[in-house]
């Protein structure tokens, strides 16, 4: 799946959830590419729920949003279709 990002330095995720709703794949277009590989690396072979958990909520600076805040957005939305 793809998501554009809104209010960060990541244009996109790309991202993909398994059958038994596990995050298989994550990858950020733009942003800090070390923050988000590293994001990308830790929530590979989670519960979508987890990450969600996790990562919703946190912020950049005195942005209302952070990388990690979008993909729980995206994985959100993912799951609601």
């Amino acid at each position: 799946m793809n998501y554009k990002t809104k209010g960060t330095c990541a244009r996109e995720i790309n991202f993909e959830i398994t059958e038994d709703n596990k995050v298989k794949y994550v990858q950020f277009v733009g942003g800090c590419s070390g923050n988000t590989a590293g994001i990308s690396k830790l929530v590979e072979g989670m519960p979508v729920d987890e990450v969600i958990r996790r990562l919703e909520g946190v912020r950049c600076g005195l942005k209302p949003t952070s990388c990690p805040d979008q993909l729980a957005t995206a994985l959100k939305e993912a799951c609601a279709k």
